[in-house]
């Protein structure tokens, strides 16, 4: 039996997929998809949770409609936030971050719901750690700015 040599490009390749780092950007990125996404959808049916009471009063005053229509429009957007951060993970996750500090600063109006505030604290965190590795992912790879 003959094993041919592994040509230098799958070489490279295999060390790139068994590199720390490109395995913590997979993983954010596929949890940066999936999460928002999930949770958007669950927006319009309610099944995880009743939405609404997550919505400070305060917010609940300032936006049109009533808080499942502003769930809706919630829903909408993680969508989105988590398509981009399928397509676009270097932009797509500064979404997700930008979009957290709002879910914290929603929460932070409501008392009681301190603790979920720093979970999504610790999100948002993530998400910017995602956008900084897949800069570091696009450099390796030899695409993106230096």
């Amino acid at each position: 039996m003959t094993t041919t040599p592994l040509s230098r490009q799958s070489r490279l390749a295999a060390l790139r997929a068994a590199d720390p780092s490109r395995q913590a950007f997979l993983l954010l990125r596929t949890v940066f998809t999936v999460a928002p996404i999930a949770f958007g959808l669950d927006k319009f049916a309610n099944v995880l949770v009743d939405w609404p009471r997550y919505l400070a009063p305060v917010i609940n005053d300032l936006v049109p409609g009533t808080g499942q229509q502003a769930m809706y429009a919630v829903g909408v957007i993680e969508v989105i936030a988590g398509l981009a951060v399928a397509i676009l993970p270097r932009y797509g996750a500064l979404l997700v971050a930008a979009w957290l500090a709002g879910i914290i600063v929603n929460l932070l109006l409501i008392p009681g719901y301190y603790d979920i505030a720093l979970r999504d604290f610790g999100l948002l965190v993530a998400a910017l750690t995602l956008s900084r590795l897949a800069v570091a992912d696009e450099q390796a790879r030899g695409h993106g700015a230096a």
